[in-house]
């Protein structure tokens, strides 16, 4: 079976409260950095940031679980669970590289919106299938974690 889209980062200092544990709202930017990667990994980044059409959050919901700390590396999985007219959601798991207990999960809704009226608008088949598809089996290292 595929793995999913997989995204790697190491969590620095600044990330963290005075027990050097991650900010619950520094999720919601995880989450945006490795949706940024799952979009560029399906080819449709350049398009949805500077052509005719953008994405835009419409929901987030972040359910925390246990907490990562200063320094460690955490994985973001996402996967596409919904592809509707105008909008998609994908689920992202955190975990701590290497392990398989959950830190965080995060749903995000996104509507497609036509850059130039700032309106949503339907998905084209070709963004469709490839939110659809997904990356699987595609990582993006941020955090040297794969590097020996």
């Amino acid at each position: 079976m595929n793995q999913p889209f997989r995204y790697y980062l190491r969590v620095r200092y600044a990330e963290c409260d005075m027990q050097r544990v991650v900010f619950n709202a520094r999720y919601g930017e995880y989450t945006a950095v490795a949706i940024s990667e799952f979009m560029r990994a399906i080819g449709l980044r350049k398009e949805f940031s500077t052509g005719t059409y953008g994405i835009q959050w419409v929901k987030q919901t972040t359910e925390w679980k246990a907490p990562a700390r200063f320094d460690d590396v955490i994985e973001a999985s996402i996967r596409t669970t919904h592809v509707g007219n105008t909008s998609f959601t994908l689920a992202t798991e955190f975990r701590l590289a290497g392990e398989e207990k959950v830190l965080a999960t995060v749903e995000s809704v996104l509507v497609l919106i036509d850059e130039r009226t700032m309106e949503k608008t339907p998905l084209l088949e070709r963004h469709r299938q490839a939110i659809t598809d997904g990356a699987p089996d595609t990582v993006v290292d941020h955090a040297g974690y794969f590097q020996h």
